[in-house]
């Protein structure tokens, strides 16, 4: 076996245990680690797949970024300790037909694929192809998606601040 093939055997399992963890935890904390665990193995895939673009961006903007506050908001609020989960199972026939469905499509979807081998080097500028069309054909789109993001994160600051005030006039 190559280590290739091991290595993507073992990110696989990493991912999918992780996920599994995460789904059936009652912990919600636990379920976030998980959740990062699931997160980072799928990135590590993508740096197998030679897609060094999609792997930079998973772990910049979803462990990073959103994970990590969803981390922070858990712990930092009394809210995530306080809240007890129950496990009840719901729809359980409507689930089981919808996910049949989803596992039949998927086997053939990857029984017709033609999974032809590409080397490292055909993919190798990939970011620098895609910064040259974000930075030529798509910089308006790019630069309206910053300063829509820079207009979020003030919005989310103030109200923010506006929300501790309040709850600290409250508390008084």
């Amino acid at each position: 076996m190559e280590l290739t093939t091991i290595l993507f055997y073992l990110f696989s399992f990493i991912s999918i245990a992780s996920a599994a963890i995460m789904v059936f935890s009652k912990n919600i904390v636990h379920s976030a680690f998980a959740l990062m665990f699931t997160l980072v193995g799928v990135a590590a895939l993508y740096v197998l797949l030679y897609a060094d673009f999609l792997a930079a961006t998973q772990l910049l903007v979803y462990v990073g970024g959103i994970l990590i506050l969803f981390l922070f908001g858990l712990m930092l609020t009394s809210q995530g300790r306080d809240l007890d989960f129950k496990s009840i199972t719901v729809n359980l026939l409507p689930a089981s037909i919808l996910s049949a469905a989803a596992a039949i499509l998927l086997i053939y979807a990857f029984g017709t694929a033609d999974w032809g081998i590409i080397s490292p080097n055909e993919h190798s500028d990939t970011v620098h192809g895609l910064g040259m069309m974000l930075m030529s054909d798509y910089v308006l789109p790019f630069i309206i998606a910053g300063v829509l993001l820079l207009i979020a994160i003030i919005g989310a600051i103030m109200m923010a601040t506006r929300l501790s005030s309040r709850l600290k006039k409250e508390s008084n």
